[in-house]
């Protein structure tokens, strides 16, 4: 009988051995490697998907490369000065082209980032919705690098026939000067 008990127990120590051994298997192996395998499934799959965008892009080159052409060639001339002597006279254009009155333009430089500079002026103008309706038109129309940032419109007289109009427009300016 001793010798079945034994028996026993030395089955009993070597189950519980296994499955300790299995415990410490599942926590200290697989786990790490099931997670290191999901982790690296991800990276592929984020991977792949760069991949096919960076394609994208290469094929959409071109016409990247014309988009960013034509912001250079459109944004506001190289001297700080010019600049805001052609952003002044485009709103003179614009002015008589859609025969509107300008009461003010207030002309404001911000340093956004260190490669390029915003020219953003504030228009306080008045005239008929279409005369208004046609100054935007200019304005959006205009093969200078502008864009109209807010707009208000509220009216002048009570029956409505002449509006005001508040309009904060941004002109780019790039590699600016050293300040």
């Amino acid at each position: 009988m001793n010798l079945d008990l034994r028996n026993r127990q030395q089955l009993l120590v070597v189950i519980a051995l296994v499955l300790v051994a299995f415990f410490v298997g599942e926590r200290l192996v697989l786990r790490p490697l099931i997670a290191s395998w999901n982790e690296r499934s991800d990276r592929i799959a984020k991977l792949r998907h760069d991949l096919a965008q960076g394609r994208q892009t290469l094929l959409r080159e071109r016409n990247i490369r014309d988009r960013w052409d034509g912001i250079r060639t459109n944004s506001l001339p190289g001297i700080v000065s010019t600049a805001e002597g052609s952003m002044l006279r485009a709103f003179d254009r614009w002015s008589a082209d859609s025969r509107i009155s300008v009461t003010s333009v207030k002309p404001q430089w911000k340093h956004p980032g260190e490669d390029y500079m915003t020219l953003e002026c504030r228009v306080d103008a008045y005239g008929s919705l279409a005369a208004l309706t046609r100054f935007l038109y200019e304005v959006e129309g205009d093969p200078l690098g502008v864009r109209v940032d807010s707009l208000e419109l509220s009216t002048r007289e009570s029956d409505g026939s002449q509006l005001t109009l508040g309009l904060q427009v941004n002109g780019l300016f790039l590699n600016p000067p050293e300040l």
